[in-house]
């Protein structure tokens, strides 16, 4: 599967978190030879696998229901059976963390499920709280 682009430093794509409560971007750029996802939140600035896209949109789609959000920071426990868990898990396809910062590896399951939504690989729900996703085919 193809990712669609998804923005350069120039020209970031503007996300919103899931419950709509704040703004933030991300575009891709190589970091020590690695194609990462830079994700600003204000002035903290994330950085993600960029295979994530492509291995949370597999993992969705052979999961083939919703699944909840469930973002936490990376000093704070997932709960289990949700994207956030997924991303950290030793049973994903990278075996761990999609976070790349140390510190800062959390909040997966906030900042990659509206850039899966913008790219046309998934689907959310828009709630205060408890939001879900499940895949788009792709």
């Amino acid at each position: 599967m193809k990712i669609p682009a998804v923005g350069t430093k120039a020209k970031p794509r503007e996300l919103s978190t899931p419950p709509g409560t704040s703004t933030y971007t991300m575009h891709t750029d190589t970091i020590d030879g690695r194609e990462v996802l830079v994700c600003t939140v204000g002035k903290t600035v994330l950085h993600y696998d960029v295979r994530c896209l492509q291995d949370l949109h597999a993992m969705l789609s052979a999961h083939g229901e919703w699944m909840e959000l469930g973002s936490a920071d990376e000093q704070k426990p997932a709960k289990p059976g949700t994207v956030e868990a997924w991303g950290r898990s030793p049973k994903n396809p990278i075996g761990g963390w999609y976070g790349l910062k140390k510190g800062l590896r959390g909040r997966f399951g906030m900042y990659i499920p509206p850039l899966m939504e913008a790219l046309g690989l998934a689907e959310l729900t828009h709630e205060a709280k408890g939001n879900k996703m499940r895949a788009l085919k792709g």
